[in-house]
């Protein structure tokens, strides 16, 4: 395929204004060949470290993740972006108050799929208009069968942490990853040189449920975010007491890495919380949900994805976390539930609890 362009110019440098005026804040671009940690990932897979992710390790995804050329035939290139979601730190108070169920920064506002997705497409028409219509390309935003932090460390935009996650060496880990597969021939980014994490251990030494089996390896059945969020049944009751008061995703090991001092502030305000209330609700406010309230809060949110009655699980956990008193009316309430997932979980903590009160009601029950 031949490219006519300006030559002072290029599509690279086109690609890369584009990027920037529709507010991502990295792009990169590397060759449209299999991941440097194919081989690591076909090994979490095989240590069973996915869980019951069973997508994962699926063999037709696996393909994918193989072979850029499975999903999209005649690809070249692979483009990814990234958009900044930090906003702000939540104070202690409000952070650590037992009486609130804590949310992952990445889902104080908007669905990040709702806020990448249409920007990305746009990006994928501007580069087929630059390049002439002469492109055929699929766009990702956490969806595709490919390794995206693989490639975004080949393009440049960071490096894998100790904690799984990719780090800019200035800008920290708060940023999603997007991806565009182009049949177009780009000039790839050169590698970068990063510092990566040397002896600090801190994510590995802060995880509350110890999810790292080693550094650079985490178990998802054991990690916060994965138990809160993917996982559809029970919470393996071992694990309840270490969940603390986090009732979607977890933070712990993206707050305690030094190269998060670096982050920056996100110029999206749809990813800021309009109030503490959004980031760290009361616990006893989201007992008392029902579908249509649960609908109607989160109908913007990636928490909906979850349904309420896993959200509600959750919640049950962070209250019987708490211990207090003040969350046996609403628990007691939940043993009620139409869904076996929520009355089980609520039972549990009303156990945790332990009252006169609480025993009567659970032997009513």
């Amino acid at each position: 395929m031949t490219i006519t362009m300006n030559p002072q110019t290029s599509l690279k440098s086109m690609l890369r204004a584009e990027a920037q005026k529709l507010g991502f804040s990295m792009v990169g671009v590397v060759p449209a060949r299999p991941g440097r940690r194919l081989e690591a990932y076909m090994r979490w897979i095989d240590n069973q470290h996915h869980g019951l992710m069973g997508y994962m390790a699926r063999p037709d995804r696996v393909q994918r993740r193989q072979d850029p050329a499975v999903i999209l035939e005649g690809v070249q290139s692979i483009i990814s972006v990234a958009l900044d979601y930090a906003t702000l730190r939540l104070p202690p108070h409000i952070a650590e108050d037992p009486a609130r169920g804590r949310i992952s920064n990445y889902a104080w506002g908007v669905d990040y799929h709702d806020a990448m997705s249409p920007r990305l497409e746009a990006l994928a028409q501007s580069l087929r208009q630059l390049a002439g219509g002469e492109a055929r390309q699929r766009v990702y935003v956490d969806t595709g069968a490919i390794l995206e932090r693989d490639h975004a460390e080949s393009a440049g935009l960071g490096f894998v942490g100790k904690n799984t996650m990719l780090i800019g060496p200035q800008r920290g880990s708060y940023f999603f990853l997007g991806e565009i597969l182009t049949t177009l021939p780009i000039a790839p980014d050169e590698p970068r040189v990063m510092p990566g994490c040397g002896s600090c251990r801190r994510c590995l030494d802060a995880c509350p449920t110890s999810a790292f089996a080693q550094p650079y390896v985490l178990d998802a059945r054991r990690c916060i975010s994965y138990l809160t969020i993917e996982l559809k049944g029970r919470i393996p009751r071992e694990l309840r007491p270490l969940m603390g008061n986090w009732i979607y995703g977890c933070d712990v090991c993206q707050n305690v890495c030094p190269f998060n001092r670096f982050a920056p502030q996100s110029n999206e305000l749809a990813f800021r919380p309009g109030h503490y209330d959004q980031a760290a609700p009361p616990l006893l406010s989201l007992m008392a949900m029902d579908e249509q309230a649960f609908a109607s809060r989160f109908a913007h949110s990636p928490i909906k994805r979850i349904k309420r009655h896993r959200f509600l699980r959750n919640v049950c956990i962070a209250a019987g976390n708490w211990g207090s008193a003040e969350a046996i009316p609403g628990l007691v309430e939940l043993l009620r539930d139409d869904d076996a997932l929520v009355r089980g979980h609520a039972a549990w903590a009303l156990g945790r609890i332990g009252t006169r009160e609480v025993h009567q009601a659970l032997s009513e029950r």
